[in-house]
């Protein structure tokens, strides 16, 4: 076999080679979430459970600064607290429906309370009203019976707490009524 013969023979050969692997290169397909469902439902549910486990640990982290409050009697851990549950809220945006209802609402709630006991009543009354827009009709009770949006409402002066009769519809606990007409008695006089 001569030089050129086998050049030839070497070139053929080079070719399919060439040719088999670009045409199995072709048959290979890049597959991305669309061609398969269950992967894009799986990253999504994968997304949905770390939006609510991060929500979570925010909020765990806020009741621990609240419990710190507590314990020191610190009102700027309260403020950092509501802040903190505040964050948490904005942050699960609008995966917010993944979240059982009470739960937000406990949280927010509390968000209010620690407002309120941190001093920042302008920012109390703002968190009561976001949380009766965005709970409507709902309400939590605390373990006396007492309802949450009656007794924020009285504490942060949105009702008319020296009128005539009005501790009677509201339902608050028995001190906070009681301790409310001490002050409404010794306005008076």
């Amino acid at each position: 076999m001569t030089n050129v013969a086998k050049s030839l023979k070497s070139v053929t050969r080079r070719s399919v080679l060439m040719a088999t692997a670009a045409m199995a290169l072709a048959a290979c397909n890049v597959t991305t979430g669309d061609q398969y469902p269950a992967i894009g439902s799986r990253v999504a549910n994968f997304e949905n459970i770390t939006a609510v486990r991060e929500y979570r640990q925010c909020n765990a982290d806020a009741i621990a600064m609240d419990q710190s409050a507590r314990q020191d009697n610190a009102p700027a851990r309260y403020i950092k607290s509501a802040e903190l549950i505040a964050k948490c809220e904005a942050a699960l945006g609008e995966k917010s429906s993944l979240v059982p209802v009470e739960e937000r609402m406990r949280n927010y709630a509390l968000g209010v309370q620690n407002n309120f006991k941190g001093g920042d009543v302008v920012q109390a009354r703002s968190n009561l009203e976001k949380f009766k827009s965005t709970f409507a009709d709902k309400d939590l009770y605390y373990a006396d019976g007492s309802s949450f949006v009656d007794t924020m409402e009285i504490l942060l002066g949105l009702r008319d707490y020296t009128a005539l009769g009005q501790f009677s519809v509201a339902n608050v606990n028995g001190v906070v009524k009681s301790e409310l007409r001490r002050v409404r008695y010794w306005k008076a006089n």
